[in-house]
């Protein structure tokens, strides 16, 4: 007998379930940081509560969705995550931005940081190391600082969603009140000032002798992933040299953001991109 090259049944029962498992997949994604209720789900997506209820189980037996607990709201998982950015970048963030760095340092000839977030801290993921000896918050590569200590992690604490913004100092202004120079007022005020610029160049003195100055690094979606930052002796970045600085950090930004992969893994385990070699310093 002839094979029929139609569908039968059961191949369009469950070409129909991977289809809805998709939707599932893409409405999670459009609602990454909330995560969505089953409820939700069904009303976005015309499904049934036992049908979402259903494909929701196979995502989380196939380590692609998780349930946040309280709240019972779902999310993409970080096994998506990680297989996305292997799709979308193979290098990851920390070799996509190993070239600024070579040319910022090359141009500058200070000192520069490659920073991401991890929950609320700043990491340094990466940085280019200038011929004159400074100290800064990070300290080497791995080094973490709370967010809004020093300009790189100001810088990303002040381009968060409002209300990231807040539960970071919720649980951060206590960790950093005894430093003296940092409350919640400074924050959000010093957090506007980054905002309304488009970068940090705040000196809180803690750092006797040294300066900075960071911009934002955004993804494809605009979200804010990264800061790049120079760190360098307060006298080499006096009001003459500070438009110049920021200029090649922004130039840099814009063209990493044009870059890279929201899905990258480096974005929510950065400790997974460090590797044990050494900071990478000026010939």
């Amino acid at each position: 007998m002839k094979s029929d090259d139609r569908n039968s049944p059961a191949d369009d029962k469950a070409i129909s379930s991977l289809h809805r498992a998709v939707e599932i997949l893409r409405a999670l994604a459009a609602n990454a940081e909330a995560g969505m209720r089953v409820s939700e789900l069904c009303a976005q997506l015309g499904q049934t509560q036992a049908t979402t209820h259903r494909l929701l189980q196979q995502l989380i037996d196939e380590g692609l969705v998780e349930q946040a607990v309280p709240g019972k709201r779902y999310r993409l998982a970080i096994d998506f995550f990680a297989l996305a950015a292997r799709a979308g970048d193979s290098g990851g963030l920390r070799a996509l931005c190993r070239p600024a760095l070579l040319r910022l340092g090359a141009s500058l000839g200070d000192s520069v940081f490659l920073l991401v977030r991890s929950g609320f801290d700043a990491v340094c993921l990466d940085r280019w190391e200038g011929p004159f000896p400074i100290r800064s918050f990070t300290g080497d590569i791995g080094g973490r600082v709370p967010l809004g200590v020093g300009q790189g992690a100001l810088t990303i604490l002040a381009h968060l969603p409002p209300a990231e913004q807040d539960e970071v100092m919720r649980y951060n202004v206590p960790r950093i009140r005894p430093m003296g120079a940092f409350d919640e007022v400074f924050l959000r005020t010093e957090g506007a000032k980054v905002r309304a610029q488009g970068y940090s160049n705040t000196n809180s003195g803690l750092l006797e002798g040294m300066a900075g100055a960071a911009v934002p690094v955004f993804d494809r979606n605009g979200r804010v992933v990264a800061a790049l930052s120079v760190g360098t002796l307060t006298n080499r970045l006096n009001a003459e040299r500070l438009p110049v600085v920021i200029e090649l950090l922004q130039r840099e930004a814009k063209a990493l953001s044009a870059q890279i992969n929201p899905f990258d893994a480096a974005l929510r385990r950065p400790s997974d991109s460090l590797r044990l070699d050494g900071p990478t310093r000026a010939p």
